[in-house]
């Protein structure tokens, strides 16, 4: 889901999570782990990635190139955030055994479905619905419920907490980021045992230079999200958006055959990704990550009952924690018999670590009714895709 509504946020097929490093090197893992982000926005990126890495442009045009052919690399190029831009929702319907793929064909006949996957759930079918409108966003909704006869169960994003699916995978790490956890809980066990020092007497220390656990985690915090959405954006910027969609060119001037593609300036074009950056509506660019060919295929969506007034200080100290992936507020909706508004997803390569870290999730920070929703089929997984993009709800 791009950002949990668009883009990569899962899979459960494929991949070989052994030997995807076979015949890659030094080079290859720093541009796999180090540019998933930060690509830089100028006319030859390329030629600034190979003076960071000590080779020449060619060659790391050459190794991108390859690395997406292998698979590594889903695309090169912005990951779309689709709630800022427009109009996205994540919805459920409960398809009947017999009708299954029949109603799997219906929802990922939409071009504006980018995402589907079968849960082990009640609401067996998971999707991600974008579109440019809300009106259009739930015009499909509406169609699907008429064509499948199934209810849909429609959840748009309320709050984001922490959204991003860049991590470390040149490792042999059992969840997400499990480096950066196990020496965040290494710094904290320090800083409690010098703490302790110093309470009992030994090791004195200089009043106010007290040992402290600096935990390492990620930047969350609650952006609101509005279903109405339709970013700022100008002509330029709606051509630039849809051209860019499935990812750059791979060449040595992607942003200048970009602005060929819309009729462009190549600085205007340049201009216009680094405002769309600052505003939002592009969360990063770079080397998006297969996480399920490099072996994080065990993923799960655990869905919480949490008090309201309580939503947002636990759903940033959630999204805080270095293993969680995925942090959002997604609407009740009881009269179809779901109680759940907080989202969380935790990626890993082994289940059970998986397991382990909710079952830590549930025990130390979330000590409220939950669902593990895992995900059993990938049915449809692309990037966000907008037929067309307006700034006036036409």
């Amino acid at each position: 889901m791009s950002s949990a509504e668009g883009d990569d946020a899962e899979g459960v097929d494929g991949g070989d999570s052994d030997g995807w490093r076979a015949g890659l090197d030094a080079v290859d893992a720093r541009l796999i782990d180090d540019y998933q982000s930060g690509f830089p926005v100028a006319e030859r990126p390329f030629r600034a990635v190979a003076d960071d890495l000590g080779i020449d442009e060619e060659e790391a045009l050459e190794r991108v190139t390859r690395l997406r052919e292998r698979g590594v690399f889903r695309r090169f190029g912005a990951v779309l955030n689709p709630p800022v831009i427009g109009s996205s929702t994540l919805a459920a319907v409960s398809a009947p055994e017999e009708r299954f793929e029949a109603v799997a064909e219906i929802v990922n006949g939409y071009r504006q479905v980018n995402h589907n996957y079968r849960r082990d759930h009640e609401w067996n079918q998971w999707f991600v619905v974008t579109a440019a409108t809300r009106e259009t966003r739930d015009r499909i909704l509406a169609e699907i419920e008429e064509r499948t006869g199934c209810e849909v169960l429609n959840l748009p994003m309320l709050t984001d907490y922490y959204i991003d699916l860049e991590f470390p995978v040149w490792n042999d790490d059992a969840f997400a980021r499990e480096g950066v956890a196990r020496s965040a809980t290494e710094s904290a066990s320090s800083a409690e045992r010098s703490s302790a020092d110093h309470s009992s007497g030994r090791s004195p220390r200089e009043d106010g230079d007290e040992p402290r656990a600096a935990l390492d985690s990620t930047e969350a915090s609650a952006t609101r999200i509005s279903e109405d959405a339709a970013g700022d954006l100008s002509g330029l910027d709606r051509r630039l958006l849809v051209e860019i969609q499935d990812g750059f060119p791979l060449s040595a001037t992607p942003y200048r055959d970009v602005a060929d593609a819309v009729d462009a300036d190549v600085a205007d074009v340049l201009a216009a990704v680094e405002r769309l950056l600052d505003d939002g509506c592009i969360k990063r660019i770079g080397c998006v990550v297969n996480h399920v060919v490099t072996g994080f295929r065990n993923n799960c969506m655990v869905v919480w009952d949490v008090p309201d007034d309580r939503l947002d200080e636990v759903g940033e100290r959630v999204g805080e924690l270095p293993y969680v992936t995925l942090c959002y507020h997604r609407p009740r909706r009881p009269e179809q018999d779901w109680p759940y508004n907080l989202f969380t997803m935790v990626h890993g390569r082994k289940a059970e670590a998986v397991d382990a870290k909710i079952d830590e999730l549930a025990a130390e920070y979330l000590p409220f009714d939950h669902e593990r929703l895992y995900s059993t089929a990938t049915l449809k997984q692309t990037g966000a895709q907008y037929e067309e993009l307006v700034g006036d709800g036409a």
